[in-house]
């Protein structure tokens, strides 16, 4: 069996002890995604709006969106595709259209608008993240992306980011269960090969927080970049404003 170096991880006043291995999210903790996924949705509306007029405006504030800002604990934020789909198809449904009929609708539009925006680089990583995330592999730490987007999409960000020497795992929601369902992290272990009590996660969303604890994580830390101690992030052991917090106790 491989053996992993294990390191003390201090995060603020907060130490992680024998950690072999962190796991991100990736939109919001990673990728700075909020101006795309804002994009993404008003589009989405727009589309189903086409069909079905006078849905834009409850759609997108279903998605979590006013104006040009995304709610970080709305739907497009921390849900999976398919949550949103389904939510989508909810409002379409509210109109009298039969329930495969209004999921139908949401799958053709949510897909037109893949294809409207594939064409765009995912977004930016936030300031440090490379440096962190090579900090942290050239030290002996295992280091994975798990994230509520699809897998492909978690695939796209890492080599566009020229990430892959770094990232021992690239995992997404593509069927089945979502965050914060513990089965995602249980599964991201073990496919790291490193059990849960020894693996940090680190995210921005609650989703992130609850997961990792209801898996038995060995520490949660809670990034709102630029901003401290934010509202929704509860239960995680420690919050900071940039991933650069995160040091090595040598």
């Amino acid at each position: 069996m491989e053996c992993l170096r294990l390191v003390t991880l201090q995060v603020q006043n907060v130490s992680f002890v024998d950690i072999e291995a962190v796991i991100f999210d990736k939109d919001g903790t990673l990728e700075d995604s909020a101006d795309f996924l804002r994009n993404l949705a008003q589009k989405r509306s727009r589309l189903i709006d086409a069909q079905i007029p006078g849905v834009s405006e409850p759609l997108l504030m279903a998605f979590g969106v006013q104006g040009n800002t995304l709610d970080p604990t709305g739907l497009m934020a921390v849900g999976s595709r398919r949550e949103n789909e389904i939510a989508a198809a909810a409002y379409i449904a509210e109109t009298g259209r039969g329930w495969l009929e209004s999921l139908n609708i949401a799958r053709r539009a949510f897909g037109d608008a893949d294809q409207y925006l594939k064409s765009r680089p995912p977004s930016p990583l936030f300031v440090g993240c490379l440096e962190t995330l090579k900090y942290l592999s050239e030290a002996g730490i295992k280091v994975g992306i798990l994230s509520a987007a699809p897998t492909s999409q978690v695939q796209r960000f890492v080599i566009h980011h020229e990430l892959e020497p770094y990232i021992d795992l690239q995992m997404g929601v593509d069927e089945g269960p979502t965050k914060p369902d513990p089965i995602l992290f249980l599964n991201a272990c073990q496919l790291l090969g490193v059990h849960p009590s020894v693996t940090l996660m680190v995210g921005d969303a609650q989703g992130d927080i609850d997961m990792a604890l209801a898996a038995g994580a060995g520490g949660c830390v809670g990034i709102c970049w630029n901003r401290s101690n934010p509202q929704h992030i509860k239960g995680a052991d420690v919050v900071i404003s940039q991933l650069d917090e995160i040091k090595i106790l040598v």
